[in-house]
């Protein structure tokens, strides 16, 4: 049976390795999910089948998967689009606490796992267990935080204090200390008070970070997750958890640094916790002194855009709110049979998760050759008539580049001041998630299309159809 489930294992982390690759790019993503969903299946059939446990231990594994299942699918069923990303984090969370679940198991069983017995655990296997047990707290509470930001429960800017990093740092070096001390000693008392330890850490590097950085936090969490799941596989001598957990921590990892490299950050910012967080949060500024911004109506829009030879849509969270991807399209439809050419500008971290704008695109059916990234577009909206900006705001904003008092300052954006005609779709004046003003709204070649953003595009569909 341990052959066959080493076979079973090996089958599933090539169906993993496939679901990384397929969801590389849109046209593959479903089957990617595909591949990721048989090979999970696989492991888990196999792991409850080599198991060895007696036929009440059976029961509770398929009741656990019933409910966890249940809802799971009933989650997934009534979610909305804009809701993925804190749907993202909070199952995050979720797999560093089943971490530190798995820990704690094997700390007051360890017979069960063929470590050791109460009192005498392997060195090395008291090793993998802290560092399992340590990451996943960390995983946990961080992603609680990213949570409760996402989900507007918690204010999205830094949030910032007095010796933030020293305290972080001497709280990580404590950390290691106390790692050090559970693997030579093997006390109950060290091992929760690692996992306390950790749970405060991973609480304090995040609530740093401000809003305009947190796709590369639900990033960089996932791939904690995936190093707590290969820790913990190391602790119970499961294979399969191990290369899991590794594919995981590694994508995520690359992930992270392709968007840091893109937003011009540093990668360690974000393992310390001081991603975004150097400057604090950019003062508005006001807008006392700058010129007054010019509102224009949709039937002004659709003039513009029906007489314009190229126009880039550039979508970001106002869209996902607004439920407006559907509509856009529609509008974009109408365009190209005026023989209009339209193209569409995702930013990196556009939208509240990596892949955000893509996912909400693809549902609308939007074809796959005519959304593009940042440095493939970028050089295309000096060419462009119109650019059409539906929700996207510290992506767009020129102070990324102007003002180095700004949270953003270094990011880099869209530059779709560079348009002839730039359309901003905003209910209002306020700031983006990062609290920085953004400057391309006073610019002499921007118009304001204030309202709901579906809303205002279905005007502009009236008026393309008259």
């Amino acid at each position: 049976m341990a052959t066959i489930a080493t076979l079973a294992y090996l089958a599933a982390s090539v169906l993993f390795i496939l679901a990384l690759r397929g969801l590389s790019h849109p046209e593959t993503s479903r089957q990617g999910n595909q591949y990721g969903m048989i090979g999970m299946g696989i492991a888990i059939v196999a792991t409850i089948l080599n198991s060895g446990m007696d036929f009440g231990g059976f029961v509770l594994i398929i009741a656990g998967i019933a409910i966890g299942g249940s809802i799971g699918t009933i989650i997934a069923s009534r979610i909305q689009m804009t809701s993925l990303p804190q749907l993202v984090a909070a199952f995050h969370s979720l797999v560093g606490l089943a971490a530190v679940f798995v820990a704690a198991a094997a700390m007051y069983s360890p017979q069960s796992f063929g470590i050791g017995v109460p009192g005498d655990i392997k060195g090395a296997s008291l090793l993998e267990m802290s560092l399992g047990l340590a990451i996943g707290a960390i995983t946990f509470s961080g992603s609680v935080i990213a949570f409760l930001k996402l989900d507007g429960r918690m204010s999205g800017a830094p949030i910032l204090f007095a010796n933030q990093h020293k305290l972080n740092a001497g709280l990580g070096v404590l950390l290691l200390l106390l790692v050090i001390l559970f693997v030579a000693t093997g006390s109950p008392t060290l091992f929760w008070m690692i996992a306390i330890l950790a749970f405060g850490l991973g609480f304090l590097l995040i609530i740093p970070i401000g809003g305009a950085d947190m796709p590369v936090v639900v990033s960089m969490l996932n791939s904690y997750s995936g190093w707590a799941a290969a820790g913990i596989g190391f602790t119970i001598g499961n294979l399969l958890l191990i290369v899991t957990g590794a594919l995981v921590g590694a994508s995520g990892a690359i992930l992270s640094y392709i968007m840091c490299k893109g937003m011009n950050r540093s990668i360690i910012n974000v393992l310390l916790g001081g991603f975004g967080s150097e400057s604090g949060v950019a003062a508005a500024g006001g807008n006392a002194d700058r010129a007054p911004v010019k509102a224009g109506s949709p039937e002004d829009a659709a003039f513009i855009m029906k007489n314009a030879g190229k126009i880039i849509v550039v979508p970001g969270y106002g869209m996902a709110v607004a439920q407006a991807q559907q509509v856009v399209r529609e509008m974009a439809d109408l365009l190209k049979k005026e023989g209009v050419e339209v193209s569409y500008a995702i930013h990196p971290v556009a939208g509240r998760m990596p892949g955000h704008m893509n996912v909400l695109l693809a549902e609308a059916n939007v074809p796959y050759d005519e959304v593009h990234e940042l440095e493939e577009i970028n050089p295309e909206f000096a060419e462009a008539d119109v650019a059409y900006v539906i929700g996207a705001n510290d992506v767009t904003n020129p102070a990324a580049k102007t003002d180095k008092s700004s949270a953003i300052y270094g990011m880099p954006i869209l530059d779709v001041e560079r348009a002839k005609t730039v359309f901003f779709v905003k209910r209002g004046m306020a700031s983006g998630y990062a609290g920085v003003d953004n400057e391309l709204f006073f610019r002499p070649n921007t118009m304001m299309l204030f309202g709901d953003a579906k809303k205002v595009t279905q005007e502009i569909v009236q008026a393309l159809q008259r």
